[in-house]
């Protein structure tokens, strides 16, 4: 991944004039929310991101981050190192496991493993472990050389992540749907409570002297755990949305968190922590603009959490994290007067928030994979799916408004009423008639449309990824303007991409959330 100040700014710089109006609001940042991390035989810290597909290697030293392995076959939720350079990681949506021995090619040494999340190797490197959370409940043995089928050990658990094996050979790690730590036998598959009372335990590593440390992803507490008794010693308060914990062979310990997009460094005697890497912001999936008194405020939905951003200063305030407050992985988002909606397209959910104090008010789920939300005038929402449906939804009560739209990402109403839709699957923008359902092509040719917002004009602004650039649409004509082109944008293939976004201010401002840098771009006209 290249920072847009490294690589794109040079391409700014010397693009036609329009183009160096864009300016950087809320910097780029490594990772796209960061997972299983694990120390490599040579010092690295391998780090993994399921939403941005890649699996990359940090220097603890100096923050250094480098890819390994990017989209698709880099999607990692847990990392394991064996012997002879094998290194092992989840695919968690894709329900697989990767491979690479040494310098090899990447392979795939099981699939159909759905919610393939974390993953060990036993302390000789000679067998490999599994549990499934999630998509799936259950523990299981992997053939490191991939050539025997998985042996199923036991499940359901309750959601064994992340893990360590201990020193008596049993695989110790949380059970994260029951709030307790869990002895497991590779043999037997008998399961055994060693400690319990905890919210939501994410992950369980041993170091060299035998202490157990176990992170709580909802209270943001990392514990000392004493195997033989359970008790459980506070050692540090952290930021809720941990994920991971990674041992170094010298026993430092580091954790990972999800929303903060970084890794710390954490003291166990004092609880004082190091931040190793962090971005401000985490996956910016989509975002939309709130105007008054000439000041813009954004409201991103940043994957891992829900946040606000001062459209004049680029200052990030958190309104909510995942695991830690009501946020469901929000991935779209839209301003609807005093309230807030968003979307999630991995809980199937819709979520609506004040927008003044950012207090939940209400929650829809059911929902396939919802794309995008607007407002109505009259206060009900319109949700788009990926399979082509336009749902309208009022309180309990919902109608299928529109069906066969093709690969619908975003939406947006203008003042007049009028609502756009970008048909992905087509390469277009639409627009959407709720009294008949029917959806009239307004701008086509596109390469890769996924979002669209409305100016203070009237007139759509569309962010196409294949071209990498913000181009506004009349929609009389259907004629297209390039506003800004050359854009970090298109981080990941697919019909419905999760990541980048556009919103137009009151005063004509156009902010970007950039997939691939993690950053949000003002342009100027």
């Amino acid at each position: 991944m290249r920072p847009i100040h490294l690589a794109a700014a040079a391409a700014l710089l010397a693009a036609p004039a329009w183009a160096q109006t864009v300016t950087t609001l809320v910097p780029p940042s490594h990772f796209h929310g960061v997972h299983g991390i694990r120390f490599a035989p040579n010092g690295e810290l391998y780090a993994g991101s399921v939403a941005g597909q890649t699996l990359y290697a940090v220097n603890v030293e100096t923050g250094a981050v480098r890819t390994v392995e990017g989209p698709p076959k880099g999607m990692s939720d847990d990392i394991a190192f064996g012997p002879g350079g094998q290194v092992v990681w989840t695919a968690i949506q894709d329900g697989v496991v990767y491979t690479r021995r040494g310098d090899g090619p990447v392979e795939v040494l099981a699939k159909d493993m759905p919610g393939a999340n974390s993953v060990a190797f036993s302390r000789d490197g000679k067998r490999l472990f599994l549990g499934q959370v999630f998509a799936g409940d259950g523990v299981w043995e992997l053939d490191p050389a991939g050539k025997r089928p998985p042996r199923r050990i036991t499940g359901p658990v309750g959601g064994f992540n992340s893990f360590s094996p201990g020193p008596d050979g049993g695989l110790y790690g949380p059970l994260w749907f029951k709030g307790q730590i869990a002895r497991i036998d590779p043999d037997t598959g008998a399961v055994r409570v060693v400690a319990e009372g905890f919210q939501t335990p994410a992950a369980a590593k041993f170091d060299s002297k035998g202490n157990l440390w176990v992170i709580d992803t909802k209270i943001g507490v990392l514990y000392r755990v004493d195997v033989r008794t359970g008790a459980k010693t506070k050692a540090a308060q952290l930021g809720t949305a941990l994920d991971n914990i990674a041992i170094s062979p010298d026993d430092r310990v580091f954790v990972s968190n999800m929303a903060d997009n970084g890794i710390q460094e954490v003291d166990v005697a004092t609880g004082a922590t190091r931040q190793v890497v962090k971005g401000r912001l985490a996956f910016p999936a989509d975002l939309d603009v709130s105007s008054a008194d000439g000041k813009d405020t954004l409201f991103v939905a940043d994957v891992f959490a829900y946040r606000r951003v001062d459209g004049a200063t680029g200052a990030v305030t958190d309104l909510a994290r995942v695991h830690a407050d009501p946020a469901e992985y929000p991935t779209g988002v839209a301003v609807a007067g005093d309230r807030v909606i968003l979307v999630s397209a991995v809980a199937g959910t819709i979520e609506v928030y004040d927008r003044a104090s950012g207090r939940r008010l209400s929650h829809a789920a059911g929902l396939q994979a919802p794309s995008d939300a607007v407002g109505l005038a009259d206060g009900g929402i319109l949700v788009v799916e990926p399979d082509g449906d336009a749902i309208e939804i009022r309180g309990e009560a919902r109608r299928t408004v529109a069906t066969g739209l093709k690969a619908p990402t975003s939406l947006a109403r203008a003042a007049d009423g009028a609502i756009y839709v970008v048909e992905a699957g087509a390469n277009r923008l639409s627009r959407l008639d709720l009294a008949t359902g029917a959806a009239t092509p307004v701008a086509s040719g596109f390469r890769r449309p996924k979002a669209v917002a409305v100016g203070p004009g009237g007139k759509p602004v569309v962010l196409d990824l294949g071209e990498r650039s913000v181009v506004e649409v009349d929609p009389r004509t259907g004629g297209r303007t390039v506003v800004a082109k050359d854009l970090p944008l298109g981080l990941l293939d697919g019909p419905v991409p999760l990541g980048a976004g556009v919103a137009v201010g009151a005063g004509g401002d156009i902010y970007v959330a950039s997939d691939v840098e993690n950053a949000i771009y003002r342009i100027r006209r």
